[in-house]
Order: structure tokens, then sequence, then C-alpha cells
């Protein structure tokens, strides 16, 4: 899993639509579906049931949100702690 798949993923898990989605992530359509179906396949299962007219999580979309929204915090944190220690190495 790419930090992206999951940024996708959460960006759908808000906007309840992969049109949205894609316009808040900055990416195509289907460049944002292909990593949901690859993120799908590596878990195993459909992450969102798709109806015509809507897009809800699945159960296994409800398992995966929490860990993956943990997967970015994480991602974010270690992201600051490495600016903050270069920031501090240029002081040096």
């Amino acid at each position: 899993m790419e930090l992206h798949q999951a940024r996708y993923f959460l960006a759908v898990c808000n906007e309840l639509n992969f049109t949205r989605a894609a316009k808040r992530c900055n990416v195509s359509q289907p460049s944002l579906t292909r990593a949901i179906q690859l993120l799908e396949k590596e878990f195993g299962g459909y992450l969102f049931d798709r109806k015509r007219s809507s897009i809800e999580l699945t159960d296994l979309g409800k398992l995966v949100r929490p860990y993956l929204e943990d997967f970015g915090a994480q991602h974010l944190r270690q992201s600051r702690s490495q600016k903050n220690i270069r920031r501090r190495h240029r002081k040096n």
C-alpha cells in the first residue's frame, strides 16, 4: 500500500463521490479509481458499494478506514519530524 492510495480512499470516504474526491486530491478520476481498485485487491474485497446514484462503505471499508486514517496520521507526524530535523541541522 502506498500513501497516495490511503489519501484517495479517505477522500472518497469523506466525499462519497469519486469525481469530487479526485478533484480534492488533484488527480484524474480514472487514476483515483485505479488506486482504489488496487487497494481493494490488496485487502481482498470491495471497500465501497458503488450504486448508480450513491457510494457507501462496505463492511470491509468500515474496518479498513481507521487503519488508513492512522497510517496517514503516522506519515504526517513522520514528515513533520523530518522537517524539524532538517531545520535544526541547517542552523548548526
